[in-house]
């Protein structure tokens, strides 16, 4: 469906959008995991104990899966940087749509064939 906005309103639309990736802070791709253990209590065989939480973030480097233990302050901190990545991908791709609109309103394309 075509966008029957005015050039100058899809510009300042996008300048909207890039101002918000540049407002965002630290980006982190990957996912934060609470781990809790439990094992058999010692003094108390019928019980389990529960240890934990531990914090682990994963995510891909170069093709190859990483995880790494994190402190509960760092897990909040990652969360928000990761939070902001999702909120990135969605901004880039309405400022992709935006993009294409405004290229096909201000260049001039291949002239159509006539039909026989």
């Amino acid at each position: 469906m075509k966008n029957n906005d005015p050039i100058p309103t899809l510009k300042a639309r996008y300048r909207r959008l890039a101002a918000r990736v540049a407002a965002l802070g630290p980006v982190l791709q990957g996912t934060i995991s609470e781990r809790v253990i439990k094992r058999e209590d010692a003094g108390r065989p019928a019980k389990k104990k529960s240890y934990g939480p531990y914090y682990q973030w994963t995510r891909k480097k170069k093709g190859k899966t990483v995880t790494v233990n994190l402190s509960p302050s760092q897990a909040k901190v990652y969360q928000r940087a990761i939070d902001r990545h999702r909120e990135l991908e969605v901004t880039l791709e309405q400022m992709r749509h935006l993009s294409l609109e405004l290229l096909e309103k201000t260049t001039k394309g291949v002239a159509k064939r006539k039909s026989h």
